[in-house]
């Protein structure tokens, strides 16, 4: 798994809306790439704290803004 790829999955994981296999994928993944770890340890905490320590689904327009922006960072970060 690619890192853009881990990276599209994380409120996917999150929610609980993947699949066992593509489960098993990203955390095979994040245990080897710090910097996607660090993507979802800081969005993991920020929905945390933002839902008082209870995890909800994200509206698919936050989502979606959240993806942009992450893989926008992603991107500039590769350069």
């Amino acid at each position: 798994m690619k890192c853009k790829d881990a990276i599209q999955q994380i409120t996917g994981y999150l929610d609980g809306n993947v699949d066992d296999e593509l489960k098993q994928m990203l955390e095979v993944h994040l245990k080897c790439c710090h910097h996607c770890q660090v993507v979802f340890d800081t969005t993991k905490k920020t929905i945390e704290l933002y839902c008082d320590g209870k995890i909800f689904p994200l509206p698919n327009a936050v989502r979606s803004r959240l993806h942009d922006a992450l893989r926008e960072k992603w991107e500039a970060r590769s350069k």
